[in-house]
């Protein structure tokens, strides 16, 4: 049974969440910071149940929790401790002569309530890394876990108000219904994480209140392999991005482009690969876990069908295991190669040079990762310039993602924005452009702006606009002459007819 928040409940829970907000809950840096360390402290000190709930949802390794899960959300804790005070600083802008007399600046500021909507595959990583930046930008947060994950939601639930106010942070639990009662609400920005499929509903809703969505999909990540690359370290980077969290990661290789003539050696490598990392039977490893429920597990042993398997294949439904698995021939009409598969399935699909495997690529949707494994710079620069993917990495997999500094995000029909470190906060705040100007100087405006409107004001504003290096730094040296001149002669009037000092 799916642990539910009563839906009647919600409306006060969002309501609750934008009055803290109003009242500045978290409007300084230091109650930001003060929040952040709470959320890092409950990661460390409630490891031991985190670990538990994960293993008790999908037989997740004790490792790959700690190490995909949380030490994301410490990175990203730390990383926004040591930098918040630069991100929240006023951000210089270009100034262009008499704008010098200005002070003129962007202003982060926070964009009010954040609904973060988690998915089951890191029921972690993918609620409070969003949670630690939506914190950082000075935003109150509600998260809904996925009810695929129960054991994780529930205890999120339990863990999260010991640490943070219920009204800067808080959990809503619950499936479809809770999530439409969330959707009914007004949020000021959504995060979601899932299929393109339920992305396009929570896109419907957000439009209803204006409200700007972030959406983290999927897709199928494809990774060429190039002739002269060492074939060993190549497979095993590959296996073990197909094997983390037993193939269940967005950004996992969905299949291998490779030339005909490497495909036997290459599978050879793989096979020695999944033995060094899992033994000669992946079922009796206690580093490699289970498909998350019945229904996958069926959809991905259907998946097999669109091709010949030349690895693995071993499955056991009751424990629901599936071996990492290899497949050739593969009928690239099949859903095996027309859907994302999710799981530990890698089809193999030839090709004869780099440009066919670009052409593979740009005829189907703009993937979350694309990969390549290659020796040779052109070939890599040329598959970066002539694809569109929301990452490109060059032999390895998957460790982009680790990368404070690069966004995390789609494009296309694997997703839209991009957060993690500084690009989380850039995404739960609004950059305001602040000019503050003096009452002095009115003499400028009196040459230009005001009416009575005159040939000799516009000439003066477009040789204005008009500086460029490129164009007349020498127009533009006059214009300011003119500019300045003119101020200089009106300060001197005024003060000989016993006016004020400023103009």
């Amino acid at each position: 049974m799916v642990r539910a928040t009563p839906v009647a409940s919600i409306p006060k829970i969002v309501a609750a969440s934008r009055q803290a907000f109003d009242k500045g809950a978290l409007r300084t840096v230091a109650q930001r910071k003060d929040a952040i360390r709470k959320v890092a402290t409950m990661v460390k000190e409630r490891e031991a149940d985190f670990v538990a709930a994960t293993r008790e949802d999908m037989s997740k390794p004790a490792f790959e929790t700690k190490v995909t899960e949380l030490a994301m959300v410490l990175h990203e804790a730390y990383n926004a401790l040591d930098n918040l005070d630069a991100w929240t600083a006023p951000q210089k802008v270009e100034l262009e002569g008499i704008q010098h007399l200005d002070t003129q600046y962007i202003r982060r500021d926070p964009l009010g309530v954040v609904l973060i909507i988690g998915a089951w595959n890191y029921p972690l990583q993918l609620t409070l890394v969003g949670m630690v930046g939506a914190i950082a930008g000075g935003n109150t947060v509600v998260l809904k876990p996925s009810e695929l994950a129960p054991a994780t939601s529930k205890i999120l639930t339990e863990m999260l108000p010991k640490y943070l106010p219920a009204e800067v942070a808080t959990v809503v639990e619950g499936a479809i219904d809770e999530t439409t009662a969330l959707l009914n609400e007004r949020f000021d920005h959504i995060l979601y994480t899932g299929s393109s499929r339920v992305a396009k509903i929570i896109m419907a809703a957000a439009s209803k209140h204006l409200t700007p969505v972030t959406l983290e999909l999927g897709g199928k990540s494809p990774c060429i392999v190039d002739s002269g690359v060492d074939l060993e370290t190549t497979a095993r980077r590959i296996m073990w991005g197909r094997l983390v969290n037993c193939g269940q990661t967005c950004i996992a290789p969905d299949y291998i482009l490779v030339k005909p003539s490497m495909k036997g050696k290459l599978v050879a490598e793989l096979a020695k690969a999944r033995e060094s990392f899992m033994g000669p039977d992946p079922q009796q490893s206690k580093d490699y876990g289970r498909i998350i429920n019945d229904m996958h597990f069926d959809r991905l042993v259907g998946l097999m069908k669109g091709g010949k398997v030349v690895l693995g294949g071993e499955h056991d439904k009751k424990t629901r295991f599936i071996a990492p698995t290899v497949l050739d021939n593969v009928d690239l009409n099949s859903p095996l190669m027309t859907d994302e598969i999710f799981g530990p399935l890698l089809p193999l699909v030839p090709y004869e040079t780099i440009d066919d495997a670009i052409a593979f690529i740009n005829a189907r949707e703009k993937p979350l990762a694309l990969y390549i494994f290659s020796n040779d710079k052109s070939a890599v620069q040329k598959v970066e310039t002539l694809t569109s993917s929301g990452a490109y990495s060059v032999n390895d997999c998957l460790m982009h993602a680790a990368v404070a500094g690069l966004p995390f995000g789609g494009v296309g029909h694997s997703g839209m924005g991009a957060y993690h470190g500084k690009h989380t906060f850039t995404t739960f705040t609004h950059p305001k452009a602040v000019l503050k100007k003096q009452l002095a100087m009115e003499v400028a405006n009196n040459l230009t702006r005001y009416p009575p409107y005159t040939d000799r004001k516009y000439n003066i504003i477009m040789a204005a606009i008009g500086r460029t290096k490129e164009k007349s730094p020498l127009l533009a040296m006059v214009f300011y002459s003119i500019v300045a001149a003119a101020v200089a002669t009106a300060v001197f009037v005024a003060r000989r007819a016993g006016g004020v000092a400023d103009v």
